[in-house]
């Protein structure tokens, strides 16, 4: 912000997101610029405010930076405003004003005087204090007689302008609490956003008024351990999420480090082939840190232990070539969005909690900051993000975290750039997770898991935030190893990274966004045409949003009966996915009768509005007979059907008679099936019975990550093997037999995992 050599305490105002802010110099002072703390600082805030009056906000600019907000900004204002007019519009303290005072004269000049001149740009609470003491002295002397009314009248004119004052009016409950000289009464009206030097979002330090704590944890481990507190706010609907990250609570030196180390690492900015191969960059970048920080702190004499080095190094690559505070929320494995709106100056980041939902947040990030990750985005994308191309959807990938990117800026967004993030589990969610969490009961998951074995075609559709591309992943593992599966998606989010570590023979293929403009990208339609051509496999879309509706029902059609055919859409029902993919994406009615199951999962939320659960309302199976309106000619049959009374998925009747066409079509192709529901529905039972047993057993026994990915389908593999197994010896793998056999399985496998 200021070069060497700027002058010490001068000042710049710089037009930031609609607003003027001051920036003042005090790189150098031997002091922190507290207004709290020192009388200097608020004299000179108020001399310059005389100056620019149309300030929003002050940043004190230091080795770290101190911001104050336009609430606190308008205080000072008005303060010189009231000096200015004591003294130079009224001229209270002339000649002229004060002769009619008569014996008062010397006593009433002098001390207003020093009260305009001395004490109000500096303390004027004191200031304020001592008017009203010396009101308080006159008034006592004109009871016992004495000539000092007009002395009275001036005093309580100056008094009426003082408690006009925001200052003295905020204070004036605590101001018998303190003495006179006391400054820390100004900690009730001013407390600065900090803002270390090397970032430009600010970070609201103070807890918020009458709030109560109501959780708080730590997230990540190591060098990048961050705090964070809960608060509810009383008649406030939204909670405050307070992120405590370890950029905003080091010590001058350490501050002072960075800053220098910033300036030298800028001057190389990863290029666009760095920003390809990211986590390779990284560790390059951490390491030159490593090397510079322990080089500058011995040329300062500033000590810095092992950890702490680490440390500051963390915190530079993120504020030099990373994404800064964004990465410390997105260590955060309870959130689930966040949000920076338009204009981000002016806006906290909002997040969307697990346990709390919607919060609003003590950061504040910076237009300097958004324009940076927009760069930053552009290049690891590849996507244009300009006024012809106004939205960019990526992803963010930062080792074991993963989150989805929406950005959209001028003409869309009138007030400049604004972010979406999607923050994506560390591991994929799986069934028995999502039974765990109750999104679905153990039956919905045995029969998803039956229809996923008998390669059917399903579409799991639901609102934005409903869970419908994690069911869709969980879904995936249910898919056996041993089968190739092709995902085609505009932004990656389904867990392909993870099913490769676990052996599944899984391709991606990244195409162009429905929303994006023209790019090298290849079509999501053409994408998926290429798949057919790539072999036998399952053809997974992470979203069907246009044109390539067309081409995944070609899929359906003609290249996969024989493989799991799956995707998402936006839809709050069955009737309303025919809708969307008939009368919006133009699919003929005859080619969405290619679509065997759709599951609808969307949020409730509870009487008091406050909270929501992800919950899957319905599994429905589509019938071939109709031919014009699905609703109207009986194509949809619930299978299974949400009961809020119960908050739980029930069976339908058509379920638990039999009566499912898709399920005896299935049962048609399988030896000892064909003809038997009594065979088909105990393996849906079975399949139940393992999911619900897994859930047990990892709550019984203390084992989370029994329900994760690589757990669940080591679990499937089971299955599958005892299966075969018992089928070989009777004909049929009949629950009464092949649960035993899982369940020693799972038993001994605990075992051994603990030796």
């Amino acid at each position: 912000m200021f070069k060497p050599g700027t002058p010490l305490y001068s000042y710049e105002v710089i037009r930031e997101s609609g607003e003027n802010v001051m920036y003042i110099n005090y790189l150098g002072a031997e002091i922190v610029p507290s207004l709290i703390d020192y009388a200097e600082v608020m004299a000179r805030t108020i001399d310059n405010l005389k100056e620019d009056p149309n300030i929003s906000r002050i940043v004190f600019v230091q080795q770290r930076n101190y911001s104050h907000d336009f609430k606190q900004v308008k205080m000072l204002a008005e303060i010189s405003n009231l000096y200015e007019f004591l003294t130079k519009q009224e001229r209270i303290v002339s000649v002229e004003k004060l002769s009619h005072l008569t014996v008062s004269y010397h006593e009433a000049y002098s001390f207003l005087n020093y009260i305009l001149n001395e004490v109000l740009k500096t303390d004027p609470i004191r200031a304020y204090k001592e008017l009203r003491a010396a009101l308080f002295e006159q008034r006592a002397h004109f009871e016992k007689g004495k000539d000092t009314l007009p002395y009275v009248r001036v005093l309580e004119r100056i008094m009426g302008f003082f408690e006009s004052l925001t200052l003295i009016q905020k204070v004036m409950p605590v101001l018998d609490d303190y003495s006179a000289t006391e400054r820390g009464i100004y900690s009730n009206v001013f407390r600065a956003d900090i803002m270390p030097n090397f970032t430009f979002t600010r970070m609201v330090a103070s807890i918020p008024e009458d709030a109560d704590i109501v959780k708080q944890y730590n997230i990540a481990e190591g060098p990048d351990e961050s705090l964070v507190t809960i608060f509810r706010r009383p008649n406030k609907a939204k909670l405050v999420y307070h992120l405590s990250p370890p950029e905003y609570l080091l010590e001058e030196d350490h501050h002072m480090l960075l800053n220098l180390a910033r300036n030298v690492l800028i001057e190389h900015r990863p290029t666009e082939e760095e920003f390809h191969d990211p986590e390779r960059t990284r560790q390059i970048f951490l390491n030159v840190a490593k090397d510079l920080l322990s080089d500058l702190a011995s040329n300062k004499n500033v000590s810095l232990s092992y950890d702490l080095l680490i440390k500051l190094a963390n915190i530079l690559v993120r504020h030099t070539i990373g994404f800064g505070i964004l990465e410390v929320l997105l260590k955060d494995e309870s959130l689930q969005d966040i949000i920076v709106n338009a204009p981000v100056s002016l806006s906290p980041i909002f997040v969307r909690h697990n346990d709390f939902g919607e919060c609003v947040s003590n950061l504040i990030p910076s237009q300097e900051d958004a324009d940076s990750w927009a760069a930053k985005f552009r290049m690891t994308s590849g996507r244009a993000l300009d006024e012809a191309n106004p939205i960019l959807d990526t992803n963010l990938d930062l080792g074991s975290i993963s989150a989805r990117i929406a950005i959209i800026q001028q003409p869309l967004s009138a007030s400049g750039l604004a972010y979406a993030i999607r923050r994506h589990r560390a591991k994929p969610w799986t069934l028995p997770l999502f039974i765990k969490n109750q999104m679905i009961d153990s039956l919905g998951a045995g029969l998803l898991s039956f229809m996923i074995d008998g390669a059917r075609t399903l579409l799991v559709a639901g609102t934005r935030s409903s869970g419908k591309t994690s069911l869709l992943g969980a879904l995936l593992l249910e898919i056996m190893s041993s089968h190739r599966i092709i995902t085609v998606e505009d932004t990656l989010e389904l867990p392909v990274s993870a099913m490769r570590n676990l052996d599944y023979d899984i391709l991606s293929m990244k195409v162009r966004s429905a929303l994006a403009g023209e790019s090298t990208e290849v079509a999501a339609e053409e994408g998926i045409r290429a798949s057919l051509r790539l072999g036998d496999s399952s053809l997974i879309v992470g979203e069907i949003r246009s044109a390539e509706a067309k081409a995944l029902y070609e899929a359906m059609r003609v290249g996969a009966l024989a493989n799991v055919v799956a995707g998402t859409i936006h839809g709050g029902s069955p009737y309303s996915v025919f809708d969307r993919v008939v009368n919006d994406l133009g699919v003929p009615i005859t080619s969405f009768k290619a679509t065997d199951l759709i599951v609808v999962a969307n949020p409730i939320k509870s009487p008091d509005g406050l909270h929501s659960w992800r919950r899957v309302l319905q599994i429905t199976e589509v019938r071939k007979h109709w031919t014009k309106d699905p609703l109207t000619e009986g194509g949809f049959v619930d299978l299974m059907k949400y009961d809020v009374k119960v908050d739980k998925l029930l069976p339908s009747e058509d379920l638990i008679n039999g009566d499912s066409e898709i399920m005896k079509d299935i049962a048609s192709n399988v030896k000892g099936w064909a003809g038997d529901w009594d065979a088909v529905w105990d393996n849906v039972v079975l399949r139940q019975k393992i999911k619900q047993e897994t859930v047990d057993f990892a709550e019984k026994m203390n084992k989370p990550d029994l329900l994760e990915a690589g757990f669940t389908v080591k679990s499937n593999n089971a299955f599958h093997q005892i299966s075969d197994k018992v089928t070989k010896e009777i004909g049929l793998p009949t629950s009464d037999r092949v649960f035993p056999e899982w369940k020693n399985w799972l038993e001994r496998e605990v075992k051994r995992l603990d030796l």
